[in-house]
């Protein structure tokens, strides 16, 4: 006799939710998903950050505009890099933050790792001078998917590493098709044993519903 395993009925993991629709939100769910009842979710909520250098008017050294390499969670803005002790073939310089404030130091001809902006920044064949000075712009691209929700990933980059709502009936969109859907992402208590995930960890898990925690979503 073959065996037939049910589904996760919609919204069988709810254990109690406030008065009326206070504890839900309709949402949208990306393309090309297959997602159960009670599926941890996050939302796509930024592309890749990148960050582009221009040189201020006036600089004396040449050295070619370094590749940056932003990391996630880096903070968008103009960022401001100015030589503070120049030498030859070499010299220090300081980084500042979109707010003004000095942020780390680096040495030309060096990697650095500064506020999550890392790179090398090359001499040139005229020296750098005291006060010569770059504007970094650190932006996020547009992502296809922005504003949608997908399942939790905590090695994600594009938002969906913070868990942020709980599907409440199963979801199936086809390649290139978005589907409306309900969550539960507020003041509401859910069965822990019926939530839905990725091939998680225990540790993973745990961090997930902290943070579903802090939207007053409780996992029992």
């Amino acid at each position: 006799m073959s065996v037939m395993t049910e589904r996760r009925s919609a919204g069988e993991h709810i254990i109690s939710e406030a008065p009326g629709a206070l504890s839900r939100d309709t949402i949208v769910i990306a393309p090309n998903q297959d997602l159960l009842a009670g599926q941890v979710l996050g939302q796509v909520t930024i592309g890749a950050l990148t960050a582009t250098l221009t040189a201020e008017a006036g600089n004396t050294g040449n050295g070619a505009a370094p590749t940056i390499t932003v990391a996630v969670g880096t903070p968008i803005g103009a960022y401001k890099m100015r030589i503070i002790e120049p030498a030859a073939n070499a010299g220090s310089f300081v980084i500042s933050d979109p707010g003004g404030v000095d942020i780390g130091h680096g040495v030309v001809g060096a990697a650095f790792n500064i506020g999550g902006l890392s790179g090398t920044f090359p001499d040139g064949a005229t020296d750098y001078v005291a006060g010569d000075a770059w504007t970094m712009l650190v932006a996020d691209a547009a992502h296809a998917n922005e504003g949608q929700y997908k399942p939790h990933d905590p090695a994600a980059t594009d938002g969906t590493q913070v868990a942020t709502a709980i599907l409440f009936a199963p979801v199936k969109t086809a390649v290139g098709v978005t589907q409306k859907a309900v969550v539960h992402n507020l003041n509401c208590e859910v069965k822990a044993a019926l939530l839905a995930w990725n091939g998680h960890t225990t540790n993973q898990k745990n961090a997930a519903l902290a943070s579903l925690r802090t939207q007053g979503v409780k996992a029992r």
